[in-house]
């Protein structure tokens, strides 16, 4: 028999790089998963994450930002944006305050007249913007497409969210959950962790090296009360490597500390971090390195 009080789907967050796609999640979910960093295309595969509450059960997939591809690996992260769109229950659509829609949302507008899916518009960073400039920017974006709901919210100042988790409710279907009610993701704590480094590589180094880092945990061995955690960061330059690794090893060693805090939060337990870098010229456009590195062409099409 059907269960007709409980609400259970899947929701895809979709926007430009940088828009706060992973910082939405992180404020719903109330852990830390997906990564955050001020360097558009952070998130390079879809990260599942799970919110539960008494009413219902919404599986987020938050996928890499929607663009025009440059390089092979730009191809795969558009190909899993865009395949998500018809996978799901509801598209959740986000954006910043303006009522300037330029290239990147009429791009994404074209692709979403194509699905008969939900969408839901979420106008975040409200909390950067002036509140009686609102309006001006939900009518801008209204008369663009035909949106279920538009939802104003902070994720950094976490405002909102309650009336977002209420409207994507409202569109999925009726059913038990999916999963248990403690799970808030399905990664694996490999893949997690890979993750972590490389956001706070991309943190410490700014502006210094390019976006073509990838990380890959060469070992994981749990013991009583410790974790020994050994990871490669992959960068496509020498150059790059003396930047990652920095004076007598100093900015490696700063990465790994701010990387470990975040680990042992996510383990709960101790963790040695041993971190060493790599170059692979070009791996961006190397299907065999994609492939090595966790990113399948074959998973999109």
């Amino acid at each position: 028999m059907e269960n007709t009080q409980y609400r259970s789907g899947f929701v895809t967050l979709i926007g430009r790089p940088n828009v706060g796609k992973s910082t939405l999640m992180n404020a719903l979910i109330g852990q830390k998963i997906a990564i955050t960093s001020n360097k558009p295309q952070t998130t390079r595969n879809r990260i599942q994450t799970v919110y539960t509450s008494d009413e219902g059960q919404i599986v987020f997939l938050d996928t890499p930002g929607i663009h025009k591809a440059k390089n092979k690996l730009g191809d795969y992260m558009v190909n899993v944006a865009q395949h998500t769109l018809s996978e799901v229950d509801v598209v959740v659509w986000l954006v910043e305050p303006s009522d300037y829609i330029g290239a990147g949302e009429r791009h994404i507008i074209e692709q979403l007249k194509k699905t008969n899916t939900p969408v839901i518009l979420v106008i975040n960073k409200i909390d950067t913007v002036k509140k009686e400039m609102l309006l001006t920017y939900i009518d801008a974006y209204r008369k663009q497409l035909d949106f279920a709901e538009i939802v104003p919210v902070s994720a950094l100042k976490k405002d909102g969210l309650d009336v977002l988790t209420g409207c994507i409710m409202k569109y999925l279907p009726y059913g038990d959950p999916f999963y248990d009610e403690d799970t808030v993701t399905d990664q694996p704590v490999r893949q997690i962790a890979a993750e972590l480094i490389r956001e706070k590589t991309l943190r410490c180094l700014e502006e210094e090296v390019p976006h073509g880092i990838a990380v890959t945990i060469e070992s994981m061995k749990y013991k009583k009360d410790l974790v020994d955690i050994e990871a490669t960061i992959i960068c496509e330059r020498d150059s790059h490597k003396g930047i990652i690794i920095g004076r007598q090893g100093a900015m490696l060693k700063k990465i790994g500390t701010l990387a470990r805090k975040d680990i042992e939060d996510l383990v709960e337990r101790q963790v040695n971090l041993k971190l060493w870098v790599k170059v692979k010229k070009d791996w961006r456009d190397s299907d065999y390195l994609l492939k090595n590195f966790g990113y399948d062409p074959k998973e999109t099409e």
